[in-house]
């Protein structure tokens, strides 16, 4: 057997293992809604870029074409965020705006909807980011940004709040702040300051080709610090990309591929459809589950220190009219990260987890209802009130 410690355990056949700001201010001050006095085991910080998305009045036309634009504050980590504080969690914003009209407003949007603005910073050199995206009929979106270089690019790492980073139970982040510097070392030194706090690192790439300079450089920096997060959330288009035009569809294609030693749980979202799930549970965790085991002397599974047990599967979703699908995968992390902040455990009871899904998906399904992101991001009270008509 080795050097490696191991025990006989008696399973029961049938049992399955579940696998802002007062302007001219650099940082927003401490008003956080309540939310000074946070705790580890709750705390989400959301870190990255926060901007003005400028969405068509009208559906299926170019950006010549729309007759106007719907102004709302975007950006996927802020949308996490907000997404979190909807649903009752605690969640904080680290980021750098413009500390221009746009900025302010962002803040106050984050402060309306009690999102802990602490590490909010204002650039008075640089812009706020702006987009405008173009709807299709189907509610799908094409992007155009106006950054050069905009405030959210320009945070460095000395700015870091590192005592806020260090009090999270999850630090969430995307790839936009790796595509140029000084974000991009202020980005990684983030991580590696909550990496050694014992936060769970949460990374949705969120794939925006237009914003990096080739569809090479995007890959080789997604990539970058794919085998440091412990969840990761990606879509069947981004899998395409990134495993360079691979089945998105293909288990062994995401496990081979994606599925990283290190990583705890792997998210892929297929829109109305659901979404997949991939795991493990260590031999550590095994040691940990609090529920109980049916033992049977009919079957001894051995269990090492090195031995996983692994669960994957598919959670349905909630059909609905598609008008935006604006910041849908952003309402689902942040449903996901709501159930995770408060229950780690899940990760480890495949029925717990399934559940999280299921909340999650209607979450990411009642956002594209509305235009925009921010604004259509739901409330615990609407999703529990539709969670009964998600597929199984």
């Amino acid at each position: 057997m080795g050097t490696g410690c191991c025990f006989p355990v008696n399973l029961d056949r049938s049992f399955k293992f579940s696998r802002v700001p007062s302007r001219g201010s650099p940082r927003s001050p401490s008003v956080a809604n309540g939310t000074e006095k946070q705790e580890k085991n709750e705390l989400v910080v959301c870190f990255g870029e926060m901007l003005i998305d400028f969405v068509p009045t009208v559906s299926g036309v170019s950006l010549a074409e729309a007759p106007g634009f719907k102004k709302a504050a975007g950006g996927a980590p802020a949308n996490v965020a907000v997404g979190i504080a909807r649903l009752g969690g605690s969640a904080a914003f680290m980021g750098k705006v413009g500390a221009d009209e746009f900025g302010y407003m962002l803040a106050d949007i984050l402060k309306k909807n009690k999102v802990d603005t602490s590490s909010v910073l204002f650039d008075p050199n640089a812009r706020t980011a702006l987009a405008f995206v173009t709807l299709r009929a189907d509610g799908e979106r094409e992007f155009m940004f106006f950054r050069n270089p905009s405030a959210d690019m320009l945070l460095r790492d000395s700015e870091l709040d590192k005592d806020l980073i260090k009090k999270a139970r999850i630090f969430h982040y995307g790839s936009i702040s790796l595509i140029e510097e000084p974000c991009r070392s202020a980005h990684l030194a983030a991580m590696e300051i909550a990496k050694k706090a014992g936060c769970i690192l949460s990374y949705d790439p969120n794939l925006r080709l237009p914003l990096w300079p080739s569809a090479e450089a995007a890959q080789k920096g997604i990539m970058s610090i794919w085998d440091q997060a412990d969840i990761i959330k990606i879509s069947e288009e981004e899998i395409t990309f990134l495993t360079g035009g691979d089945d998105p569809y293909d288990n062994n294609v995401v496990l081979k591929k994606l599925f990283h030693p290190n990583l705890k749980l792997l998210l892929v979202t297929e829109g109305p459809d659901g979404c997949r799930y991939y795991t493990k549970v260590s031999y550590q965790d095994f040691l940990l589950l609090s529920s109980p085991i049916v033992m049977d002397s009919s079957c001894c599974l051995w269990l090492t220190e090195n031995s996983v047990q692994e669960f994957k599967g598919k959670v349905g979703g909630l059909k609905v009219d598609c008008v935006d699908t604006t910041g849908a995968g952003d309402a689902f992390v942040g449903g996901v990260l709501t159930k995770l902040a408060s229950d780690p455990n899940l990760l480890k009871d495949e029925n717990q987890l399934r559940e999280a899904l299921k909340f999650a998906n209607v979450c990411g399904a009642l956002t594209v209802t509305e235009k925009g992101a921010i604004p259509a991001l739901p409330t615990k009270e609407t999703v529990t009130e539709f969670l009964p008509k998600v597929a199984a």
